[in-house]
């Protein structure tokens, strides 16, 4: 086998996504590359669900790229992303080896397989100082009569926005054709699982969370001097947990906010995985609910049609 394969594998947050991709690329001889736009950032774990341990097939260890590359409080973008991304699969070609893309951050995903030009955006700081202290409401106001806000996670928080206008601000003022970046042939797979499986999977896995020690993550993060606006600039469990452990709301009701904004979340993502079936990427969807081993052979066998054989190097 030559290598060089790139297989994509997407789907909402608690649908299972990382232990089939790394099941999946331990058949193939693979290598894994995150497509999470937050498990890029070193000691946010719990929160990010890196579930390393899942990377590890019967004593092997799968190799991942682009987890913990980052440091948390660092403001990490597509652009970089794509350029991360890029050396990762270029190394792993040169390796002789297939990539398997796995995550639920759609846009991130979408920008490798369809080849998305874009420039690293410097800050703004006079266009930053006449959005501070605007509304949330405002500033998405502002950002839709820049842009369609198909991606609802640039208006979780003043920051995202105010960040958001300042990348469509630069892109009117430069345009975003300097940069080329070349579309990658995949096939890719979704994982379909129906709303109420995916909702108590949801529930259990944020219980579980809180129990393996996500508050004392966030605490260790701001005690290291990470500033809690950055920490809810990452949105989800991090704004939530930090709100809680600043003062500003109950266990009970971060927990329940919590649990809602992530159900809300997942229902984002699918449906970012339709638009990008709308805008021509084939999603080959999966039956989430059936068996590890079922999954891996439905898989492996579109493989095989699509590029030949897929068995393990």
């Amino acid at each position: 086998m030559t290598g060089g394969r790139l297989i994509t594998i997407i789907g909402p947050t608690a649908s299972g996504k990382t232990a089939l991709a790394a099941a999946l690329a331990d058949r193939l001889g693979a290598e894994v590359i995150s497509g999470d736009s937050r498990q890029v950032y070193r000691g946010m774990d719990i929160g990010t669900g890196k579930d390393l341990e899942e990377y590890v097939i019967d004593g092997r260890r799968v190799p991942c790229h682009l987890i913990d590359v980052r440091d948390a409080g660092y403001k990490y973008n597509l652009f970089e992303y794509q350029e991360d991304f890029m050396r990762a699969y270029n190394a792993i070609k040169g390796r002789g080896k297939d990539a398997v893309l796995c995550g639920g951050s759609g846009l991130y995903v979408e920008s490798v397989l369809k080849g998305y030009a874009m420039l690293p955006v410097p800050e703004d700081k006079e266009l930053r100082a006449r959005l501070e202290g605007k509304t949330l409401d405002e500033l998405a106001s502002i950002l839709a009569a820049c842009k369609p806000l198909h991606n609802t996670t640039d208006i979780d928080t003043p920051k995202r926005a105010i960040r958001a206008i300042e990348i469509e601000h630069y892109y009117r003022a430069h345009g975003i054709t300097a940069r080329q970046f070349q579309a990658i042939d995949s096939i890719v797979f979704g994982i379909q699982v129906d709303r109420e499986t995916r909702r108590a999977r949801i529930s259990r896995r944020l219980d579980a969370r809180l129990a393996a020690g996500l508050v004392d993550e966030v605490r260790r993060l701001l005690e290291g001097g990470v500033a809690a606006g950055d920490l809810i600039y990452y949105g989800l469990e991090y704004k939530y947990v930090t709100a809680y452990v600043l003062g500003e709301m109950s266990y009970e009701e971060m927990h329940d906010k919590l649990e809602i904004a992530i159900h809300q979340f997942a229902k984002r993502q699918m449906t970012w995985f339709r638009g990008m079936e709308r805008r021509g990427i084939t999603i080959n969807w999966i039956d989430g609910n059936l068996p590890l081993d079922a999954k891996l052979a439905t898989m492996t066998e579109m493989i095989n049609q699509k590029y030949g054989n897929a068995s393990r190097t």
